[in-house]
């Protein structure tokens, strides 16, 4: 089979009429019949002519779905540049487990998302019913949601740091304001209801703003999942 350099594979980006060309694993394919790579560049991060070996190990599929493609070549072996930001013994842990790489804030995000929502759902059902259980749950969800709020929010800086390059899209511009804006106030409304158990007890001015404010998690967390999942998956405009 022909043998492509780099430079060569380069030219097949499905410009001036030529197909859409990847490597993976040393063999060349040509996924110019898929409609995720019609226009050069796969999920707008993935870019034609290229190497993906790296960037497929960290994908959410595994590398058989190129199985559906045919194999036009192979890939001259080359050393792949290190990249000079991360540090080695980061770089190290990233070949080792390609997870590292992609899934760590898409892992920890659907935790803070849940509950909040559940926060919200209990407090609601609470307020309906009476059942103290469900304050006491409500409660609870919230103290684990700033928990792994926290944690979404380092992954977060890390995933936007090592993929990203820091560069200031539009959604992560929408994201960090609302994410920390949403730590705050989890962080604040967990403190409230510890050191005031009954805030609920009574509908006065105080008790109205902390429903108020449970419910603006829901809403917080809605707009960030809707950006962050507008990055993991963007929608290709004609």
């Amino acid at each position: 089979m022909r043998e492509f350099n780099a430079e060569e594979l380069a030219q097949y980006t499905g410009e001036n009429g030529k197909p859409v060309y990847i490597a993976h694993a040393g063999k060349v394919y040509d996924v110019s019949a898929s409609k995720m790579w019609k226009t050069g560049t796969h999920m707008k991060r993935h870019p034609s002519g290229r190497d993906l070996t790296t960037d497929i190990q960290g994908a959410p599929h595994t590398p058989e779905v190129l199985g559906r493609y045919p194999q036009v070549g192979v890939l001259a072996a080359v050393k792949e540049p290190e990249d000079p930001r991360v540090p080695p013994a980061l770089a190290a842990l990233i070949r080792t487990f390609p997870f590292l790489r992609r899934h760590p804030h898409p892992m920890t995000v659907h935790f803070p998302i849940a509950f909040m929502f559940a926060t919200t759902v209990f407090t609601l059902l609470y307020l309906v019913t009476g059942e103290k259980s469900f304050d006491t749950t409500a409660f609870h969800c919230l103290g684990v949601g700033v928990l792994f709020n926290a944690v979404a929010v380092t992954t977060g800086f890390y995933t936007w740091w090592l993929n990203y390059m820091a560069k200031p899209l539009r959604p992560v511009k929408i994201k960090i304001p609302l994410t920390l804006l949403m730590l705050l106030t989890s962080a604040v409304l967990f403190s409230w209801r510890f050191n005031t158990p009954d805030i609920l007890d009574a509908m006065s001015g105080l008790g109205l703003l902390y429903i108020l404010l449970v419910l603006s998690l829901s809403a917080m967390v809605t707009v960030i999942g809707w950006f962050g999942a507008s990055m993991t998956f963007p929608v290709e405009r004609e």
